[in-house]
């Protein structure tokens, strides 16, 4: 009953202080639609576990930290492994296996291809949240990171986005060359409203992606309609990129080397309660790799460069998020609406030397000298050391089922939340929530197993405003598989599975409670809790369609991973 009552009051506050901006504007507005609130998605592209100031991190972000003392940071909330089968979850709020996503697109195998789930699109058998936002009366925009489909079939404008501008790939240059990240599809493409585009001279990611957003609110903002915003940058995704003036105010931040920084940002996360005081940072990839002793000047100088222009995208994206909240605020739009701030995944360790011809394309086509690193012309990673550091204290990184890989930062803030402002919420959420939450907070419903003529998929994810709110939650099982990697979790209780070298191919078996970096395998100790979440792990597969056949994929680090690729 406590629960209904929180969520009943919570509702009731967001429609009084939007029934206030309606009497208080100066604007004609009708008084129906602005009851209803906005909401403001933004999503960071591979951003570290702990690389926010209000989550552990050096790195200066103001204006995050200031959403995080303003409303709640969450610190059990799991994504995907990799971007595109988040993005699927996040806007169908179900598993990416039953959304087109069961494995990224440009990595299908031949026995996947065809296959339901499998279709490497967001598909049509789920309604997504901008599709039925945009049926209840939403304005819906997106710009950025879209890696959902390539056509203008499948872009944003034909799945329930008024207005769009996105990368159509995974990645690209975030200066106007327009090159994209691998060597089979060099060129990296951009659709406006469907139609593809070229970007303009001056061009720099993280900038225009928020110029844009904010221009198409404001146009829109007459019709006096709530919004749906998905803000989508491709920060700091590789290759790493930034301004000149942004990279100098890291020079010599890094030179004490990865295991330094870890301790650091180990040491702050615990004492901001982000992570138990007395964990101990857990990176099994660590006896692979050199240490930053073992390293050579040039390489360490290299290695302390790659991080400075990381950190600079971070910042850069970061002040940027912050002109978009200004608008918001300067607008009178903030206080009537949800903003959610996520990772897409962990940190990543991937090198993209290693995707398929990108090695002989990578020497011939950018100068990566050390004086251009981070420049236009430019293609860098940071790699594993580096990706650990980002994922401290969780094993591994972005493309693995462990917690390094799924374990994702996240800030909500909105107005009926005042009570809760600035604590640290550690109760489990999933990207699948997304929807379920906003669809509650909007008053739509969901259309059930019917969608504009068409079969839907239910929705998996609930809401999480209960949890949002103190609230205990239900228990449940929830499941992962990208790459043949897998991992199935119900309460506390964690199984990971994962070939060599990473696993044994045998399922291992965690106390999170008690273990939360996944450092002690109980498989043998707990063979009753191994045997009932098997059985989840099952029934997992089933519900979704898991296609658990061989799989061949060498997923970007594996070679720069034991001979350390400097090049």
């Amino acid at each position: 009953m406590a629960i209904n009552n929180n969520k009943r009051d919570f509702t009731m506050n967001l429609r009084q202080l939007s029934l206030a901006f309606c009497i208080t504007s100066l604007v004609s507005l009708s008084c129906q639609a602005v009851e209803k609130p906005n909401f403001l998605i933004i999503i960071a592209d591979d951003l570290g576990y702990s690389d926010l100031g209000s989550f552990g991190g050096e790195i200066q972000t103001p204006n995050l930290d200031s959403l995080a003392r303003e409303g709640v940071r969450l610190t059990n909330f799991q994504a995907a492994p990799t971007c595109s089968p988040t993005r699927s979850m996040l806007l169908s709020g179900t598993d990416s296996h039953q959304a087109g996503l069961g494995n990224m697109g440009e990595l299908l195998q031949e026995d996947q291809k065809g296959k339901p789930g499998y279709e490497g699109y967001l598909n049509q058998r789920v309604a997504n949240l901008a599709e039925v936002m945009q049926e209840a009366g939403y304005s819906t925009y997106t710009t950025g990171k879209w890696h959902l489909g390539r056509t203008e079939e499948l872009s944003p404008k034909a799945r329930g986005f008024d207005r769009s501008y996105i990368l159509v790939q995974g990645g690209a240059s975030h200066f106007d060359d327009q090159k994209a990240i691998i060597s089979v599809d060099p060129k990296a493409i951009y659709r406006e409203d469907g139609k593809q585009v070229e970007v303009p001279e001056g061009f720099f990611s993280s900038e225009f992606y928020t110029d844009r957003m904010i221009q198409y609110i404001e146009a829109d903002k007459a019709k006096g309609k709530p919004f749906l915003g998905v803000l989508s940058y491709t920060a700091p995704h590789w290759p790493l990129h930034a301004p000149d003036q942004w990279i100098d105010k890291y020079k010599g931040r890094y030179a004490e080397g990865y295991e330094a920084l870890r301790q650091q940002r180990l040491k702050r996360m615990q004492e901001q309660g982000i992570v138990p005081a007395g964990i101990s940072a857990n990176t099994p990839m660590e006896s692979g790799l050199p240490t930053w002793e073992q390293l050579t000047e040039e390489q360490r100088q290299r290695e302390a460069r790659s991080m400075e222009v990381y950190a600079a995208m971070v910042d850069n994206m970061d002040h940027h998020i912050g002109r978009m909240l200004d608008y918001l605020r300067q607008s009178g739009q903030l206080d009537n609406t949800f903003v959610l701030f996520m990772s897409d995944n962990g940190a990543d360790g991937n090198s993209p030397i290693d995707l398929p011809g990108n090695r002989e394309w990578m020497a011939s086509d950018f100068d990566n000298s050390l004086e251009n690193m981070g420049r236009k012309g430019s293609y860098i990673d940071y790699g594993a050391q580096w990706a650990q550091v980002g994922a401290t204290p969780y094993p591994f990184f972005k493309g693995f089922t462990s917690q390094g890989g799924t374990t994702v930062p996240v800030i909500v803030k909105y107005p009926s939340l005042e009570k809760q402002a600035g604590q640290i919420n550690g109760g489990f959420f999933h990207v699948m929530d997304v929807m379920p939450t906003i669809l509650e907070l909007a008053g739509i419903k969901h259309p059930g197993n019917r969608f504009k003529g068409r079969s839907v998929q239910p929705m998996q994810g609930r809401s999480m405003l209960p949890g949002l709110l103190g609230e205990a939650m239900p228990e449940r099982a929830v499941g992962w598989e990208l790459f043949g990697r897998r991992a199935v979790r119900k309460g506390d209780w964690k199984m990971t599975w994962m070939t060599a070298p990473y696993g044994s191919a045998a399922w291992k078996l965690y106390n999170l409670a008690q273990d939360p970096v996944e450092a002690n395998d109980l498989a043998e100790q707990e063979p009753a809790k191994l045997a009932e979440l098997t059985q989840e792990w099952d029934d997992y597969v089933k519900r979704n369609n898991v296609l658990l056949g061989p799989v061949k994929i060498k997923y970007g680090f594996e070679t720069c991973l034991y001979e350390h690729c400097f090049e």
